[in-house]
Order: C-alpha cells, then structure tokens, then sequence
C-alpha cells in the first residue's frame, strides 16, 4: 500500500457474523467506511461504522434491533512479533504485512451494545412476558393476586428499584424472620 490515503467501503451482513462466530452478534447489516493513512513505519485506520444488528432481549431472548453508529481508530506499527499495544494500537510483524481487521470490526459492533437490553414497552415475545408474569415474585397476600394479575402487563415487567428506606422482601422471608424474632 502506498503512503498516502485510501478509502474503502464493505457490508457486513449475516455471512459475515456468522462467519466471525461471535457470542453477541449472530445477524445484522453493517456499513463500514474506512480510511486508511499510511506513512513510512505506521497506518491509521478510521472506521466508521452505521447500521443494524439482532440481538436477544434480555427479557424474552426474542431478537431484537440495535442501531450501530460508532466511529472508530486503530493504530498499526511494523515490529518483529504481532501484539496488542493497548486497545488502539497494533503492531504486526513486518514480514506478513497484512491484518485482518474482521475481528476489530465485530469488535467495535459489540461494543456499541448496552449491558442491559430490552425491546421497548410491550413489544416482547407475548407468552415468554406471561411465563414470566406466573413466576414474578410478589409481596402481596393470596386475595390482592387476582386483582394484579388481571392488570399486569409487559410494561410492569421491569427491574424494580426500593426507593428511600424501602425494603423489598419476599413474604415467605418475612414469616420466618418472625419465627426467628419469637425466640
């Protein structure tokens, strides 16, 4: 490659996640635009990444869409052994003088994704919320479930949070704590 720059373009589409064997990504459609600055001893690669990927919901492992959008760097220097300088910074032996980039783009791709994801209000798979609506944990007493259970929705399936001096407990805890109490 001469020194100056070069663009690129590819589109990363199911083949290639699932060609990547990757644990969170198994399908999507990705726009890569990459530029590449070469000087004497080293490359700056620029990537610029957009598109959309499937990944399971947390709550219903139905898939879900996540929007890619990042822009991305990696350095890339000529020594004798190919490693890893630091998260942006390659060095590959000067004998090969080629890096496949495959794996720094999935890479990229599974940063982008949240620790936690979700579909949005009411979208999950319908009988996984209604597994999970049967098996909620609840503090209330035996009469009050009807009522709820009749109201009770996707939307009110989400981690619950004890506001100020607040305490969640399960009400099976609760009566034996009051054994233990007793004596």
């Amino acid at each position: 490659m001469p020194i100056g720059t070069q663009s690129f373009e590819y589109v990363l589409d199911n083949e290639f996640f699932k060609n990547i064997e990757g644990e969170d990504v198994q399908k999507g459609k990705v726009n890569v635009k990459l530029t590449v600055k070469r000087s004497a001893a080293s490359f700056e690669l620029d990537f610029d990444l957009e598109g959309v990927v499937q990944i399971p919901c947390d709550r219903c492992l139905d898939d879900m869409d996540h929007e890619v959008k990042t822009q991305e760097t990696l350095f890339v220097k000529f020594g004798s052994e190919y490693s890893e300088e630091s998260d942006n910074v390659v060095v590959i032996p000067e004998n090969d003088g080629e890096l496949n980039i495959a794996w720094f783009l999935y890479e990229f791709i599974a940063l982008t994704i949240p620790l936690k994801h979700v579909h949005p209000a009411g979208k999950c798979n319908k009988s996984m919320s209604a597994k999970l609506r049967k098996h909620a944990a609840r503090s209330l007493d035996d009469s009050d479930e009807e009522d709820v259970d009749s109201s009770f929705d996707d939307d009110d399936i989400v981690d619950e949070i004890p506001g100020e001096g607040e305490e969640m407990t399960d009400p099976r805890w609760d009566e034996l704590k009051k054994i233990i109490d007793n004596n």
